[in-house]
């Protein structure tokens, strides 16, 4: 990467998200077709602003308490600036812009005008009452208010910030606006005429399984009665646990901060009462080692992650965090059968772990090309299957402007053109601009005949490429660079 002269001091969940992109660029060919687009690179990995402000807040007692809050408006080339919000303690401006950097693209996966943003605070809201969260989010905005709005900057919901919160944040906007601008904030509840749409609690658990669906499909396999472990327990998880129950796929995890919840017996998997129990759980901030075990059917393991605990597993989900799948854990999965791991949390896979995935798709591509197919393995990167949240958040938008709310199942519908449009773009852009020989057997997403022995495309490529191409060119038009 020094042929670009990129200096960002010490940033490292940052330059890990900004040199993966990188990477995907130069080791294609990419600025061989296209020389001009280097002169973007400088441009493009810079936010176009940084926010950042002290919240001062009281606490149950009366004491007041600070903490840092934060909005990265990084690229508003193809929209107004889409991204989540999110209230932890680790939150500092690396991992934000990270995350506002991998929002540019997603976003632009999607094919609707967003751009890209993320912001927070290193509030904790674990422990709090209803109060102080109040106060909080009431106190937050009063500075957050002055830099968006439905044109400018939409935040949404992260770790930390559900329905809950954006309800406060939204009514503090309202009172601080002195209007209702329904377009400011999306994550928004659909009931009260708080105008949220439906299926968007839904959408990055069930938008991550459609687009699964369509690597299946490509690779010639079905997703039911797949054995498929799920780490994290919060509405990613859920709802990718519960549209893989509603398709018949076994679900053995899932996961918190203090560690994992595995199923002992695969004919006794995580059911749909399990899963409403740990909402309700999750809504008052408990743990899974609290879900009932009476008979036994799991184990609980304390600061583990699920990935080295399961004998067999055929699709893995990273679901928490990021960097919570390495390469130790890519070969505990691989050696217990799992073919495919797709991201539901950004950057869920260290750079260590996703070179090891992708030597593995090349090595399956080896074997076809030498007409002994064998070790099938694919993974997919969190800015394309997990980009269904940004997506329903834009759905959401869209339905602000019109002052009306679709139907759940044509919000779900969307939902699913939308992964699918997504698979296909990456897969095409992958194969036209890969310097690996994929043989005759690669064939165009549109055209899944014989795929049970087709080479696999790499989607880590394939996505980085077509989100970058969209924003890139945008800004050229704009003047941005030249």
């Amino acid at each position: 990467m020094a042929e670009f002269n990129l200096s960002h001091g010490i940033e490292p969940e940052f330059e890990q998200a900004r040199d993966e992109i990188l990477k995907s660029l130069t080791e294609s060919t990419v600025f061989e077709k296209n020389p001009d687009l280097k002169r973007c690179i400088p441009v493009i990995v810079e936010p176009e602003r940084v926010i950042q402000f002290r919240v001062t807040w009281e606490d149950d007692q009366g004491n007041a308490q600070v903490n840092r809050g934060y909005r990265v408006q990084f690229n508003s080339a193809i929209g107004p600036y889409k991204g989540g919000l999110r209230f932890h303690p680790s939150v500092n401006l690396s991992i934000l812009k990270f995350l506002g950097f991998e929002q540019i693209f997603k976003n632009a996966l999607t094919g609707l005008p967003i751009g890209g943003g993320k912001g927070g605070s290193n509030f904790d809201p674990h422990g709090k009452s209803d109060n102080e969260i109040r106060r909080f989010c009431q106190a937050f905005m009063t500075e957050l208010h002055r830099h968006i709005g439905a044109d400018i900057d939409v935040p949404a919901g992260d770790i930390g910030v559900g329905g809950r919160e954006i309800g406060f944040l939204y009514g503090a906007y309202k009172r601080l606006q002195q209007k209702r601008d329904f377009g400011v904030l999306t994550g928004k509840d659909t009931r009260f005429g708080l105008s949220g749409s439906f299926i968007r609690p839904e959408a990055t658990g069930y938008g991550l399984i459609y687009f699964v669906q369509n690597m299946l499909t490509y690779m010639g396999k079905d997703i039911k009665g797949k054995y498929v472990a799920v780490s994290g327990s919060g509405n990613v998880a859920q709802f990718a646990a519960e549209k893989l129950i509603q398709l018949g796929a076994v679900v053995l995890s899932l996961s918190d901060s203090r560690g994992a919840l595995i199923v002992k017996d695969p004919s006794k998997p995580i059911n749909s009462d399990d899963l409403k129990f740990i909402a309700d759980l999750k809504i008052r901030k408990g743990s899974l080692e609290e879900v009932p075990n009476e008979d036994g059917r799991f184990t609980w393991l304390p600061g583990e992650r699920p990935w080295k605990h399961l004998p067999k597993v055929d699709i893995a989900l990273p679901c928490a965090t990021q960097n919570e799948n390495d390469g130790d854990d890519v070969e505990a999965l691989v050696k217990a059968g799992c073919f495919l791991i797709a991201e539901g949390s950004n950057m869920g896979s260290t750079d260590t772990a996703v070179q090891k995935m992708e030597a593995l798709r090349s090595a399956y591509n080896e074997s076809v090309k030498a007409g002994k197919p064998t070790g099938q393995f694919w993974y997919a990167p969190g800015k394309a299957s997990n980009a269904g949240g940004v997506a329903v958040s834009a759905l959401e938008m869209a339905q602000n402007s019109q002052r009306m709310t679709w139907a759940p199942a044509r919000v779900d519908e969307e939902l699913n053109n939308i992964m699918t449009n997504i698979f296909n773009e990456s897969v095409d852009n992958s194969a036209t601009y890969t310097r690996e020989d994929l043989g005759a057997t690669v064939k165009s997403s549109a055209n899944k005949a014989d795929a049970a022995v087709s080479a696999l495309p790499s989607l880590v490529q394939g996505a980085n490429i077509t989100g970058f191409l969209k924003v890139a060119n945008a800004m050229k038009v704009h003047g941005d660079w030249w």
